[in-house]
């Protein structure tokens, strides 16, 4: 047992998950995941590498996977943003890897020492094309740790970059971490291939073959048949890779896809929150329940794939659903597409989270 910030607790989870490789640059609030990793991965014979700026990061990320490498890197806002090419390069190359973004205010260089939820949107869309994500988002120390096992393990089951998405508050409180018996985490091993196939087809989600296996691959982040050869023309080939990456997630949603409820059988209104803000957003419903509010409480943990299923079933009961959120609306305009009644962000930016008596005035006020 540590008393630690979650930026640490995020490495400690990556280590335990059996990460042996990060490439990452400096950047606040996310620092402190690579320093930590800087200085236990070698304990674990594993290697950490600063690269010149977060684009070299993801790039370094990627080839370490197909030489065998359990990769990650950890990064906030700006170095985000140069980092979409390269995670789009990963979901086209199906190569399994973990971003953590420590997010902070923005847009730009914004705010760098505060913390925000602004990035959601840009975790699912930040890079071009056709494709599904997977990313999650923790609410404490222990569950960031927990959620790091996790994120390894998803990344390596649907072969794809998952995302795992901190924020400044998540990352730099301090609290209890207990870390389990490494003997009962169950830990999903890289699928190889036994025998020189297809690595890009044949299946939903085909194994992986890695650079010093003895057999030929050709890995590109153009349109490419089963084999991995390019072939930019065929309008076939490109409806059949890119309906291929895209269903092995959305047709899996229900296996990945994870949140919280309470309060929701009686319920008449309903908070939906995440991260940071579902920590005063809970107490907010506490205080709202004993003045004898009948109000429910969902907490979002897989931001993507969205919980489209819960959310449309828990909203047809409700009159108005309530989003606090470190930003201006993002996943309330996300809930929006699921339920016919009214849906009410209940927005904070600038740095300082909600306090309990923020969200409960807000939502008194929209009875």
């Amino acid at each position: 047992m540590k008393f630690v910030q979650g930026d640490e607790a995020a490495a400690y989870g990556a280590i335990f998950a059996g990460c042996n490789f990060f490439a990452g640059y400096p950047i606040t609030p996310a620092s402190e995941v690579a320093e930590l990793m800087s200085l236990e991965l070698p304990k674990v014979d594993g290697y950490y590498i600063q690269m010149e700026d977060e684009i070299a990061s993801m790039g370094a990320v990627i080839g370490s996977v197909w030489a065998g490498g359990k990769s990650m890197t950890a990064t906030s806002g700006p170095g985000f943003s140069l980092m979409q090419e390269n995670i789009g390069y990963a979901c086209m190359t199906e190569t399994p890897c973990v971003v953590v973004n420590v997010q902070r205010s923005g847009p730009s260089t914004g705010q760098a020492t505060k913390g925000a939820q602004g990035d959601v949107m840009q975790a699912r869309w930040g890079t071009h094309g056709d494709h599904e994500m997977i990313a999650l988002a923790p609410n404490s120390i222990q569950e960031t740790f927990d959620t790091l096992i996790e994120a390894f393990n998803l990344s390596e089951i649907y072969r794809n970059p998952v995302m795992v998405m901190t924020d400044g508050e998540i990352g730099h409180i301090r609290e209890k971490l207990v870390f389990p018996d490494p003997e009962e985490l169950e830990i999903i091993p890289r699928r190889l291939a036994e025998e020189k196939i297809d690595i890009f087809g044949g299946e939903r989600i085909p194994p992986m073959i890695e650079f010093g296996m003895g057999s030929q691959v050709h890995v590109t982040g153009s349109t490419h048949k089963s084999n991995g050869m390019r072939d930019v023309s065929t309008q076939s080939v490109h409806d059949e890779l890119v309906r291929r990456i895209y269903e092995k997630i959305d047709s899996n949603r229900e296996n990945i896809v994870r949140y919280k409820t309470e309060f929701i059988d009686d319920a008449e209104y309903l908070i939906v929150s995440y991260g940071a803000s579902s920590r005063p957003a809970y107490g907010a419903l506490e205080n709202l329940r004993k003045s004898g509010l009948k109000i429910g409480f969902l907490r979002l943990i897989t931001l993507w794939p969205f919980a489209d299923r819960i959310i449309s079933e828990t909203g047809k009961n409700m009159k108005k659903i309530f989003v606090p959120e470190m930003n201006l609306g993002q996943i309330s305009r996300e809930i929006e597409r699921f339920v016919t009644c009214k849906v009410i962000p209940v927005s904070k930016i600038g740095g300082i989270p909600h306090t309990i008596s923020e969200i409960e005035t807000k939502i008194r006020s929209n009875l």
